[in-house]
């Protein structure tokens, strides 16, 4: 059994950060309002559960709380840094086959009813898409997940069940993932759209679309002296030379998680050395997302074709100026443990050096039918984003640099994942981030035969026994070569190849503190621990 809960400041004594925003041993302040850049208005509202995007999931941490999440003052997430949240302690019986939880009894919602287990059962069975769900998601991006969750059971109002149907231990870090957030049983999950009762550490006070979201502390919350602030303010600011001008200027305290780029960090440190930046792996992933049910999409060679024309390296000088790294599609060490090396990776489609690979391109295109006479016509859509567009600009140089004649359609963000769930597309470049660090996470989700997130409408069913193999597997030695040979198949399979995985600057004034980059963008936005020395 493992009893573990949020760690307080005093708690941490000794603990070094190399982020510098920490408090670093100084006894936290109460009181102020931290403003924090939004990047584009909430595209779903404060729905989580129906969001895919750091853009929802980051401005609305504030309002919720998991059954276990990544202690936000360690940066790098793993089964030892999971913390308890709503679970006061939990233990796994029957050999990683049932994972009990026992919750905390001073929990209230922000509208003053009690949390229980029902509302856990209530969140999964929403999730999870059960014949007897009360409501469903409009969009659910995660539910396979949790497709080895034979049921969870309210057991009491203290104490609730996930009964597996084949060993997991990986699901207690999907768990731990700031996309899994516990909803109220007694609100409508469609009201998240518009509005937010959680259990978090701050209660919304006001949401102007275009313009700002408005936290104010939540006086009931249940960790003793938390959050140490009195607000939160997340004013939009879409244009990335404005918010880099706000930044510098101090009108807000902390950019936006995974947009500061190493060339806008050497500006801001140059304009203001008194800035904290932090080199941090996004866990971000830019990508391919090749549309295997439009023709000639469906024929590798096509796919390879794609993949083999980007010169990876040269992206990371041009887009990046060194800010990122090559991988496949788990994160790469040393910010992860379960990527390709790159030596390995060199011996995959598209990761070799450019003459060779652009031989190969066009050897395969010809083998497919296409030439100078009848070039491969390729539609690339993309966010309508400058971060994305960057990326899609240069993807769509390096396909005509080859003869592919390429074009850009650009969408909105509330557009982007319906028109990808339906498969409205024949080429997207995509950026998408691995969370939690595990292969069960980015496998079921974005490879999984069914699942919502599988854009490219591939489904391999050997592929797909390897990872439950995998999913499965209690020996971390046999796991991690299951999970290398998988990595090796998709590359080679070619329906999302891997582009490059992006480094953040995330950058801070220093009076902020407690405020810890992950190595992941997502989970570390719940703010409680976070306190302003000014």
């Amino acid at each position: 059994m493992r009893i573990t809960r949020f760690l307080s400041v005093i708690g941490l004594a000794g603990l070094v950060f190399v982020t510098g925003v920490a408090s670093q041993g100084q006894a936290p302040k109460s009181g102020g309002w931290l403003t924090l850049r939004l990047r584009e208005d909430l595209p779903q509202g404060f729905a989580i559960h129906e969001s895919a995007t750091i853009s929802t999931m980051w401005p609305a941490m504030p309002c919720f709380s998991n059954l276990v999440l990544f202690d936000p003052l360690k940066p790098t997430h793993s089964v030892d840094t999971i913390v308890g949240e709503l679970a006061e302690r939990w233990a796994w019986q029957e050999n990683y086959r049932k994972l009990v939880f026992f919750l905390r009894r001073d929990v209230r919602w922000h509208d003053g009813k009690p949390f229980s287990s029902k509302d856990v059962k209530y969140t999964f069975d929403l999730l999870r898409e059960t014949p007897d769900a009360p409501a469903k998601l409009r969009l659910n991006p995660r539910r396979d997940w949790y497709g080895k969750v034979e049921a969870v059971d309210a057991l009491d109002p203290q104490t609730v069940v996930f009964r597996l149907k084949h060993p997991q231990p990986s699901l207690l870090l999907m768990l731990a993932s700031g996309f899994t957030p516990i909803y109220a049983a007694h609100v409508p999950a469609a009201s998240y759209r518009t509005g937010c009762v959680g259990t978090g550490p701050f209660k919304v006070k006001d949401w102007r679309k275009g313009d700002f979201v408005e936290y104010v502390k939540n006086r009931d919350y249940f960790m003793k002296d938390r959050p140490y602030l009195d607000g939160l303010r997340y004013p939009i600011i879409a244009e990335r030379g404005t918010a880099t001008a706000a930044l510098q200027a101090g009108r807000v305290d902390v950019a936006f998680p995974g947009e500061t780029t190493k060339p806008i960090a050497d500006q801001l440190k140059k304009a203001a050395p008194q800035l904290v930046i932090t080199q941090v792996n996004a866990g971000i992933l830019d990508h391919l997302t090749i549309n295997t049910r439009k023709p000639p999409f469906d024929n590798v060679k096509v796919r390879q074709a794609l993949s083999r024309a980007i010169d990876r390296r040269a992206l990371i000088a041009a887009v990046y100026q060194g800010g990122a790294v090559l991988g496949s599609s788990m994160m790469p060490r040393p910010y992860g443990v379960w990527g390709i090396l790159e030596p390995d990776l060199r011996t995959l489609p598209g990761y070799g050096e450019p003459g060779h690979e652009h031989g190969q391109t066009r050897m395969l295109l010809a083998d497919a039918g296409f030439g100078p006479n009848k070039p491969l016509k390729v539609e690339v859509l993309t966010r309508q984003l400058p971060a994305f567009v960057d990326i899609s600009s240069f993807v769509i140089g390096e396909f005509r640099r080859v003869g592919i004649d390429a074009s850009l359609r650009q969408v909105d963000s509330p557009q982007w994942g319906p028109l990808q769930t339906r498969g409205a597309f024949e080429v997207g470049v995509d950026r998408n981030g691995v969370e939690p660090d595990d292969p069960d996470a980015n496998f079921y989700e974005h490879f999984g035969c069914g699942s919502p997130r599988n854009y490219t409408g591939f489904c391999d069913e050997p592929i797909a026994r390897l990872i439950d193999q995998q999913s499965q597997e209690l020996d971390a030695k046999k796991r991690g070569a299951l999970v290398q040979e998988i990595q090796r198949k998709l590359e080679e399979t070619t329906v999302r190849p891997v582009l490059v995985w992006r480094l953040d600057y995330f950058t801070a004034w220093p009076h902020v503190k407690n405020l810890v980059p992950h190595h992941s963008i997502y989970s570390w936005g719940r703010i409680q621990e976070v306190w302003l020395d000014k």
